[in-house]
Protein backbone atom coordinates (compact mmCIF):
# COMPACT_ATOMS: atom_id res chain seq x y z
CA UNK A 1 0.00 0.00 0.00
CA UNK A 2 1.47 3.67 -0.92
CA UNK A 3 2.00 5.67 2.12
CA UNK A 4 0.05 8.86 2.49
CA UNK A 5 0.54 12.17 0.76
CA UNK A 6 3.84 14.11 2.43
CA UNK A 7 1.39 17.10 2.27
CA UNK A 8 -1.44 15.74 4.79
CA UNK A 9 -1.00 17.37 8.47
CA UNK A 10 -2.34 17.25 11.98
CA UNK A 11 -5.19 19.78 12.16
CA UNK A 12 -6.43 21.05 15.39
CA UNK A 13 -7.03 19.27 19.03
CA UNK A 14 -10.61 19.51 20.43
CA UNK A 15 -9.82 19.17 24.09
CA UNK A 16 -12.67 18.47 26.68
CA UNK A 17 -12.78 20.60 30.07
CA UNK A 18 -14.76 20.96 33.33
CA UNK A 19 -14.12 24.87 33.30
CA UNK A 20 -14.05 26.69 30.16
CA UNK A 21 -12.83 29.65 31.27
CA UNK A 22 -10.22 27.93 33.57
CA UNK A 23 -8.76 27.03 30.10
CA UNK A 24 -9.24 29.98 28.51
CA UNK A 25 -7.26 31.32 31.29
CA UNK A 26 -4.40 29.14 30.65
CA UNK A 27 -4.21 28.99 26.78
CA UNK A 28 -4.93 32.49 26.01
CA UNK A 29 -3.11 34.24 29.75
CA UNK A 30 -0.53 31.43 30.09
CA UNK A 31 0.96 30.74 26.38
CA UNK A 32 -0.58 33.50 24.57
CA UNK A 33 -2.73 31.93 22.40
CA UNK A 34 -5.70 34.34 20.93
CA UNK A 35 -9.66 33.55 21.41
CA UNK A 36 -11.29 33.16 17.84
CA UNK A 37 -14.32 32.63 19.06
CA UNK A 38 -16.48 31.75 22.22
CA UNK A 39 -19.86 29.76 21.48
CA UNK A 40 -21.86 31.04 24.63
CA UNK A 41 -20.40 29.96 27.74
CA UNK A 42 -19.66 25.50 26.39
CA UNK A 43 -16.76 26.05 23.98
CA UNK A 44 -14.35 28.46 22.47
CA UNK A 45 -11.60 28.34 19.38
CA UNK A 46 -8.23 29.58 19.50
CA UNK A 47 -4.97 30.44 17.62
CA UNK A 48 -2.00 31.63 16.85
CA UNK A 49 -1.49 34.25 14.14
CA UNK A 50 -4.57 34.79 13.20
CA UNK A 51 -5.87 30.97 12.09
CA UNK A 52 -9.23 29.98 12.49
CA UNK A 53 -8.35 27.78 15.27
CA UNK A 54 -5.51 25.69 16.27
CA UNK A 55 -7.02 24.59 19.72
CA UNK A 56 -11.02 23.81 20.76
CA UNK A 57 -12.49 24.03 24.50
CA UNK A 58 -15.28 22.48 25.49
CA UNK A 59 -17.45 21.75 28.33
CA UNK A 60 -20.11 19.92 26.11
CA UNK A 61 -19.58 16.21 28.04
CA UNK A 62 -17.18 17.03 30.95
CA UNK A 63 -18.37 20.01 32.88
CA UNK A 64 -17.24 20.25 36.18
CA UNK A 65 -15.87 16.55 35.07
CA UNK A 66 -12.46 15.32 36.74
CA UNK A 67 -9.35 14.07 34.47
CA UNK A 68 -9.12 10.24 33.41
CA UNK A 69 -7.72 7.55 35.98
CA UNK A 70 -4.56 6.63 35.66
CA UNK A 71 -3.75 3.63 33.45
CA UNK A 72 -6.86 4.65 31.13
CA UNK A 73 -6.35 5.56 27.44
CA UNK A 74 -6.63 8.68 25.79
CA UNK A 75 -4.49 11.73 24.59
CA UNK A 76 -1.15 11.45 26.02
CA UNK A 77 -0.62 15.09 25.21
CA UNK A 78 -0.90 17.80 22.38
CA UNK A 79 2.38 19.26 20.91
CA UNK A 80 2.62 22.81 20.12
CA UNK A 81 5.21 23.46 17.60
CA UNK A 82 7.03 26.93 18.35
CA UNK A 83 8.97 28.57 15.04
CA UNK A 84 12.30 28.99 17.07
CA UNK A 85 14.44 28.37 19.94
CA UNK A 86 13.45 32.51 21.20
CA UNK A 87 9.57 31.62 20.27
CA UNK A 88 10.27 28.43 23.07
CA UNK A 89 12.55 30.42 25.52
CA UNK A 90 9.44 33.03 25.57
CA UNK A 91 6.94 30.25 26.30
CA UNK A 92 9.59 29.32 29.50
CA UNK A 93 9.83 32.33 30.63
CA UNK A 94 5.32 32.78 30.21
CA UNK A 95 5.62 29.23 32.29
CA UNK A 96 7.69 30.89 35.11
CA UNK A 97 5.93 33.76 35.41
CA UNK A 98 3.06 32.06 35.73
CA UNK A 99 4.40 29.23 37.90
CA UNK A 100 3.41 26.83 35.73
CA UNK A 101 5.21 23.52 36.77
CA UNK A 102 7.08 21.78 34.23
CA UNK A 103 6.40 17.98 34.30
CA UNK A 104 10.14 17.58 32.21
CA UNK A 105 12.15 19.38 30.05
CA UNK A 106 13.93 17.42 27.07
CA UNK A 107 16.41 17.64 24.23
CA UNK A 108 15.31 14.96 21.92
CA UNK A 109 18.36 15.71 19.14
CA UNK A 110 15.87 16.83 16.88
CA UNK A 111 14.08 19.62 18.76
CA UNK A 112 13.77 20.66 22.42
CA UNK A 113 10.50 19.97 24.60
CA UNK A 114 9.23 21.21 27.68
CA UNK A 115 6.09 19.01 29.16
CA UNK A 116 3.34 20.31 31.53
CA UNK A 117 0.07 19.63 32.19
CA UNK A 118 -2.87 22.01 31.67
CA UNK A 119 -5.60 22.84 34.45
CA UNK A 120 -7.47 19.87 33.30
CA UNK A 121 -4.27 17.57 33.40
CA UNK A 122 -4.20 17.00 30.05
CA UNK A 123 -0.54 16.68 28.53
CA UNK A 124 0.98 20.07 27.11
CA UNK A 125 4.72 19.39 24.74
CA UNK A 126 5.92 23.01 23.98
CA UNK A 127 8.73 22.78 21.57
CA UNK A 128 10.99 23.50 18.56
CA UNK A 129 12.54 21.47 15.87
CA UNK A 130 15.56 22.07 14.96
CA UNK A 131 16.53 22.33 11.26
CA UNK A 132 16.73 19.27 9.29
CA UNK A 133 20.09 19.30 8.53
CA UNK A 134 21.16 19.26 12.24
CA UNK A 135 19.10 16.49 12.64
CA UNK A 136 21.50 13.44 14.67
CA UNK A 137 21.21 10.74 11.92
CA UNK A 138 22.93 7.08 12.16
CA UNK A 139 26.05 6.09 10.06
CA UNK A 140 23.17 4.74 7.49
CA UNK A 141 21.25 8.33 7.25
CA UNK A 142 18.11 7.15 9.13
CA UNK A 143 17.24 9.45 12.53
CA UNK A 144 19.17 8.81 15.89
CA UNK A 145 16.69 10.96 18.14
CA UNK A 146 17.17 10.57 21.59
CA UNK A 147 16.36 11.95 25.10
CA UNK A 148 18.37 14.17 27.32
CA UNK A 149 17.91 16.57 30.03
CA UNK A 150 17.35 20.00 28.20
CA UNK A 151 19.53 22.52 29.29
CA UNK A 152 16.87 25.11 30.98
CA UNK A 153 19.42 28.17 31.83
CA UNK A 154 20.42 27.68 28.17
CA UNK A 155 17.11 27.46 26.40
CA UNK A 156 16.48 30.67 29.03
CA UNK A 157 19.15 32.61 27.00
CA UNK A 158 18.22 32.58 23.91
CA UNK A 159 15.08 35.06 24.70
CA UNK A 160 15.59 37.74 22.77
CA UNK A 161 15.48 40.90 24.34
CA UNK A 162 13.66 39.79 28.03
CA UNK A 163 15.26 38.86 30.54
CA UNK A 164 14.45 35.53 32.94
CA UNK A 165 11.95 36.49 35.83
CA UNK A 166 13.42 33.64 37.65
CA UNK A 167 15.82 30.70 37.59
CA UNK A 168 15.00 28.23 35.35
CA UNK A 169 13.96 24.60 37.27
CA UNK A 170 16.02 21.95 37.50
CA UNK A 171 14.62 19.13 36.03
CA UNK A 172 15.44 15.42 34.66
CA UNK A 173 14.68 14.63 31.03
CA UNK A 174 10.97 13.85 32.02
CA UNK A 175 8.66 12.12 29.63
CA UNK A 176 10.86 9.35 26.93
CA UNK A 177 8.18 9.73 24.30
CA UNK A 178 9.42 11.07 21.20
Amino acid sequence: MPTIDPGVRIGHVHLKVSDLQRGLDFYCGVLGFELTQRYGTSAAFVSAGGYHHHIALNTWESLGGTPPAPGTTGLYHLAIVYPTRAALADALLRLIAARIPLDGASDHGVSEALYLRDPDDNGVELYWDRPRDEWPRAKDGSLAMFTRPLDLEGLLSAAEGKSPVATAPHLGAGPTDL
